[in-house]
């Protein structure tokens, strides 16, 4: 406990240093510095060196198969983590919240790979410290960030379905600053998403390519005081033009943008004081052909007054004040278009020997829903020192979104939050060549909203969720690197309607597989992605059938600086789809030559 103590204070101090390299935090799981190995949640990261290792083009890419998670893609990747709901998923980019105030999920095709440094996946309930939406887990997206030294660098691919990407940017260090500004470009002609049908999925036949264009950019900048004061700022920003099949509209032009800025201040060697300022907007405007149908514009505005105070090398308290207003705009008459949540949150980290423990609570007021009161406890005993017990208990809950309170004709005001309870215990340990974990989990939830017979949303259902994780992480000298994701998921759903069936879009078994060789000059490596049969809908009458799938990559560098890569998508040219009538990318092959004046 005493290292993972101590690194909420040598990380938040240290993070943005230009001088020191710190080995891999994780920050997310409860919202301080701990290092992988004494962070009692079950969390996964994938680091910068993974997303270029894995060439990949996407979130989609990096996120599934992972433990615990599934994704669902129809044009738009839809996330369960842990057997919960798309909306159970709160996405963080750099401690802001990102996602859409009407819908309630997160546009992960709008965050562009290449300005990712870095990504924690934490799995269990965290609304004790981070409020509504965390029944599943926190997903928290990091942009790339200055190095130690100025550097440059370049990006360009081309490949199936003329598919072109193109990023590049620069990073400035300073004696106490630094600055680094990013811009990206990716486009394609795409295929054809939907198979079409006149009564399902889609509900239209259109036998076109559907294609995309986006643009995007990042700037990020900060200064160290001498006075102990520092300061940061960061901006994201996307624009997207998409296309797919529907039968009311088929494209969109949609925004995604992230700012947030953030000051800390040592008072003194053992107390932190941390004020994060930050807003997230989505909007899309929605076309049916070149006619006008519909635009969305949410926007989340975030303050946080966080205090870290280390009381001994064993005691720590955090404590926190959390205000956030969510606000629409739309085309579409909603009978309320704004309301506020305020929380307050309190955690307590404590190392006695071999045991250490984590107590996490939380109040949130909400002006729509009144006030809810979420916990956790968490305890981890190290057997030895490579093996280590890990047992957690937590509660969470899901607000309501504006769509299912508000929008016209098909939403109820009297909703009341989705709540859980959740348990889960995994065994942990540590090699020279790597590591490895299993979880087990138990999950209910109540009052899940769902559509009535008057296709109106109530809190109707209450479903039961419990599996394991397993997962291992291994090198093999300097030249092999493996990586395992194995998970076992049961759902039930135990409302009157539909009683025992699966929830959809779940399957039961699914898999990774990462494994990669580095020959000095030569690189290459391997994904195998394998999911079991499930089902499409509530009635468990649409089946989606299993599949595997194979990509191949290589990469030639050539010197320190330049590399060329060749990546081969689906290699088997499996035919599949995770949502009915949606059918996924084929056989691709991507070609991406890229210069680096420092390894970031």
């Amino acid at each position: 406990m005493k290292k993972s103590v101590l690194g909420v204070f040598l990380y938040s101090a240290s993070l943005m240093s230009l001088a020191v390299e710190l080995e891999p935090l994780v920050v997310t799981a409860s919202r301080s510095a701990q290092s992988l190995e004494d962070v009692l949640a079950s969390v996964s990261v994938i680091s910068r060196e993974d997303i270029a290792r894995q060439q990949a083009q996407s979130l989609h890419d990096v996120l599934r198969g992972l433990a615990g998670v599934n994704l669902s893609d129809s044009g738009n990747t839809s996330l369960f983590l842990r057997g919960t709901n798309a909306g159970h998923v709160l996405v963080l980019l750099n401690g802001v919240k990102v996602g859409s105030a009407t819908a309630g999920t997160t546009a992960f095709s709008q965050i562009p790979i290449e300005q990712i440094d870095r990504i924690e996946v934490v799995r269990g309930p965290r609304s004790s410290l981070y409020g509504s939406e965390a029944i599943g887990g926190v997903i928290q997206i990091f942009t790339r960030k200055p190095t130690s030294v100025s550097s440059a660098f370049f990006s360009f691919g081309a490949g199936s379905e003329h598919t072109y990407r193109l990023n590049n940017g620069f990073s400035l260090g300073f004696s106490q600053g630094w600055l680094s500004a990013q811009v990206g470009a990716a486009n394609s002609v795409g295929f054809n998403r939907c198979r079409g049908s006149e009564t399902a999925g889609c509900f239209t036949v259109e036998p076109d390519q559907d294609g995309y264009d986006q643009q995007s950019w990042t700037l990020q900048g900060g200064h160290r005081f001498s006075n102990g004061l520092e300061i940061e700022t960061q901006l994201l920003r996307t624009r997207d033009q998409s296309e797919f099949d529907g039968s009311f509209q088929n494209r969109a032009k949609t925004l995604q943008q992230v700012f947030g800025q953030k000051l800390s201040y040592d008072v003194s060697d053992n107390w932190k004081l941390d004020l994060s300022i930050g807003q997230s907007r989505d909007q899309s405007d929605n076309f049916k052909d070149e006619v006008f149908i519909s635009q969305f514009d949410t926007q989340r505005d975030h303050v946080v007054l966080q205090s870290d105070h280390l009381l001994n090398d064993n005691h720590s308290i955090i404590a926190g004040l959390d205000y956030q207003q969510d606000a629409v705009d739309s085309s579409t008459n909603y009978s309320d278009t704004s309301r506020e949540n305020t929380g307050v949150f309190l955690q307590y980290q404590v190392g006695l020997g071999n045991n250490d423990w984590q107590f996490a609570i939380r109040q949130d007021d909400n002006e729509q829903f009144g006030q809810q009161k979420t916990g956790t406890m968490a305890w981890g005993y190290r057997v030895i020192p490579s093996l280590r017990i890990v047992s957690e208990y937590g509660t969470a809950f899901k607000a309501p979104t504006f769509n299912d309170l508000f929008y016209p004709g098909f939403s109820n005001p009297n909703l009341t939050p989705e709540t859980s309870e959740s348990v889960d215990v995994a065994l942990k340990g540590w090699a020279n060549w790597g590591h490895w974990d299993v979880t087990a989990y138990h999950t209910d939830i109540d009052q899940l909203i769902a559509l009535d017979a008057s296709f109106k949303p109530d809190n109707l259902n209450r479903v039961r969720i419990r599996g394991v994780d397993s997962r291992v992480s291994a090198h093999f000298g300097e030249d092999w690197h493996f990586v395992g994701n194995l998970s076992w998921l049961d759902t039930e759903n135990q409302s009157e309607a539909n009683k025992g069936n699966e929830l959809p879009r779940r399957p039961s078994l699914s898999s990774r597989i990462d494994l990669d060789r580095n020959m000095g000059q030569y690189q290459w490596g391997a994904t195998l992605v394998a999911n079991g049969d499930n089902y499409d809908d509530l009635a468990n009458t649409q089946r989606l059938t299993g599949y595997a799938t194979l990509d191949l990559r290589g990469a030639y560098l050539p010197s320190k600086e330049w590399q060329l890569q060749m990546r081969i998508a689906n290699l088997l040219d499996k035919t599949y789809e995770t949502v009915a009538f949606y059918t996924q990318p084929s056989r691709g092959v991507f070609l991406t030559i890229s210069f680096n004046t420092k390894d970031q």
